[in-house]
């Protein structure tokens, strides 16, 4: 059988340098080196008594509703068994600390809240009477013991906490987790430069 204007050629196989293949390959993403990867431990023990007093002050102003949390938390899962009424009086007066919180949020120009009247003070008076009612309902000496348990805990973990140092913002314009955090560290600037051995 006759094949009209069709060739056949003949595979030549193109042989490369060996050097060449050897040396150059193409890594996959997953082989890629990360020579940038630190590992970050958030605790260190604070080098002068100044600096654990900073790191305290510190961590209690930016921390303070978290360590708040945690004392309440032991609180109500203590008075959960026998004082039903302190639990409910201490819900109660978490619900109206919790609305003068958002009222101060909600109406950040009003003069009234801001100015006339000092926050520490209204928070300072609704702690006061949240502790007076639970004297009063008998459930003094389990808050006395949940004080006594969670407050070194607390002052133990203000002064060995550094973690806010993690974030660092680079750019403003490449990234806006500057004005995310604003929300969850209670300011603006990471004062990180200065303070490393704090």
């Amino acid at each position: 059988m006759a094949i009209h204007g069709a060739t056949h050629r003949t595979q030549t196989s193109s042989t490369t340098p060996s050097s060449f293949s050897k040396t150059y390959q193409l890594k996959q993403p997953q082989e890629k080196l990360y020579t940038d990867f630190k590992i970050y431990w958030p605790f260190s023990i604070p080098l002068t008594s100044e600096s654990a007093a900073i790191r305290i002050i510190r961590n209690l102003e930016n921390l303070g509703l978290y360590y708040t949390l945690f004392v309440w938390i032991i609180l109500f899962i203590i008075l959960i068994p026998h004082h039903k009424t302190s639990l409910i009086l201490l819900v109660i007066m978490t619900y109206v600390i919790t609305i003068y919180h958002l009222l101060l949020r909600a109406c950040p120009n009003n003069i009234v809240f801001h100015r006339r009247i000092d926050k520490r003070f209204v928070f300072g008076l609704l702690v006061f009477a949240t502790v007076v009612l639970l004297i009063l309902t008998d459930a003094g000496i389990r808050l006395a013991v949940t004080l006594a348990c969670a407050v070194p805990l607390v002052l133990v973990h203000a002064v060995l906490w550094v973690s806010h140092y993690v974030f660092e913002v680079v750019d403003d314009d490449a990234c806006c987790c500057n004005k995310e955090l604003d929300s969850l560290v209670g300011h603006s600037e990471f004062e990180g430069d200065g303070l490393e051995n704090v």
